[in-house]
């Protein structure tokens, strides 16, 4: 009996140049503040016509005394807790901890969630059409730093009336903004909570998001940072970046109990035909990324967080951590080989008001600031209650 030879495989839709918010898409719960006028930044130059996309959840006292202020990572955004749909691709990236009787309770708090500048999801970045509305800001688009950012959400702040924050919590890149936010704005930062990040981008950090820059770049359809209006992103080069970045993210034993060396599904590795199933894992994660990010924001951030040193004209990171008056908890991941319990220990050391370094145990390496729940939320509670 003949084999019937197989029919061509159905066509996969490729994704939209960016996976970034748009204008027409839905707004979901976003809310807008657009700065009053130009932000200077601090490499030179200034960003003209600015906006931060962000979420809120709870009520503002009167004198806003109970507003609390979360920042989030690399590729998150404002859309801390609720469920995905319209204009939100993905679930809050930290279910557990906002609501009603949650750590941060909305029955007390007002929760105040941006979306950093140079993000892609509702915030002025590279995918956001320039002042003069024609096209993309794209390659165009300036070099901003975490004091950038941090100069942009006191805008916000300002506009709602926030004097001072009860509370600050960030991890990883979002921890670089909040120790920058207590560091630059001392009297605007009652409590800050710090999360498996670092005082200054290490030379293996540095490297590590080199990598993953170059590896966006030499995507043929990156075009210097033009490909927003061509309906084609560098796809491959963005999936590759959060590929490597991923495996950082993770740690070796968790990775190796998870998956070993299996074969994905029916595929056979031998002979170079068939995947193991971290690499189907790694392929999954990029996939999803790229249909929900931009691949000129990854760019803008990751050089923000190459570029964090919260000691830069300030006389080193010792002098510089000795501004905060903040009381704080630092907290990293045993398994953490990203941001390692080093980094945590320097800023539990030197910032004055600190408690002991406190260490989160996860198996899962630097996410676990993310998964770990239960644990994360004691550490919230200690500070609010």
């Amino acid at each position: 009996m003949n084999a019937v030879p197989a029919g061509p495989r159905p066509t996969v839709p490729l994704p939209p140049a960016t996976g970034a918010w748009r204008a027409g898409d839905p707004p979901g719960r976003r809310r807008w503040h657009v700065l009053d006028g130009p932000l200077p930044l601090e490499a030179g130059g200034e960003l003209p016509g600015a906006r931060l996309a962000f979420e809120t959840w709870g009520r503002p006292a009167p004198d806003r005394s109970n507003a609390v202020l979360v920042l989030h990572a690399l590729t998150g955004d404002s859309h801390v807790a609720g469920p995905a749909g319209p204009g939100h691709p993905t679930p809050g990236w930290w279910e557990g901890l906002v609501g009603p009787g949650l750590p941060l309770d909305t029955d007390r708090f007002f929760v105040v969630a941006p979306n950093v500048l140079g993000g892609c999801q509702g915030s002025t970045g590279p995918a956001s059409p320039r002042p003069d509305g024609r096209r993309s800001w794209g390659g165009a688009f300036p070099f901003l730093t975490q004091r950038d950012q941090v100069a942009a959400e006191a805008a916000l702040a300002d506009a709602l009336g926030v004097e001072r924050w009860a509370l600050v919590v960030g991890g990883s890149m979002g921890g670089m903004r909040a120790v920058e936010w207590a560091v630059t704005h001392p009297e605007r930062t009652g409590a800050l909570l710090l999360l498996a990040t670092t005082a200054a981008a290490s030379a293996e950090q540095i490297a590590w998001a080199g990598v993953q820059l170059h590896a966006v770049r030499a995507d043929p359809h990156w075009q210097g940072g033009d490909y927003h209006d061509t309906g084609r992103g560098p796809h491959a080069g963005l999936g590759l970046a959060r590929r490597l970045a991923h495996v950082t993210y993770r740690s070796e034993p968790e990775l190796q109990l998870r998956f070993g060396r299996t074969p994905q599904g029916a595929e056979d590795p031998l002979g170079g035909g068939g995947r193991y199933q971290v690499e189907s894992y790694l392929d999954h994660h990029a996939a999803k990324l790229v249909r929900r990010f931009d691949a000129g924001s990854y760019v803008v951030l990751t050089q923000a967080m190459n570029a964090h040193d919260v000691g830069r004209d300030r006389g080193g990171v010792r002098a510089a951590l000795r501004r905060v008056t903040a009381r704080t908890l630092v907290a990293g991941v045993d398994s953490d080989r990203l941001y390692p319990l080093t980094q945590q220990a320097e800023l539990a050391a030197h910032i004055p008001s600190a408690d002991r370094l406190r260490v989160i145990e996860s198996p899962y390496g630097h996410d676990g600031f993310l998964i770990e729940t239960d644990q994360v939320a004691a550490l919230v509670r200690e500070l609010v209650e």
